[in-house]
């Protein structure tokens, strides 16, 4: 499916949510640029395996010791989400 403009998009949102749920894909646009995806919700996969992951994920040496005083420093001084002022 073209991109839908989001104004178009208002007048046939029932539509566009139907087309999403049949597996098509709805792209929005604002000014003729892409700006959002309709997409369905899938279901989940099942129920989860408690250890599915065990022997799978490894860490490296020293990942968990303590910060040093100039690592710690700058963990403080940095924004909690970057780009924040």
């Amino acid at each position: 499916m073209k991109p839908v403009n989001i104004h178009e998009a208002k007048t046939q949102l029932s539509k566009l949510v139907e087309a999403a749920t049949e597996g098509e894909e709805v792209i929005l646009a604002r000014a003729g640029k892409p700006v959002a995806r309709i997409v369905p919700i899938r279901k989940g996969t099942g129920r989860r395996t408690p250890g599915a992951l065990k022997g799978k994920i490894r860490f490296g040496r020293g990942w968990n010791r303590p910060l040093t005083k100039r690592e710690l420093s700058l963990w403080e001084k940095s924004p909690l989400f970057p780009g924040e002022k």
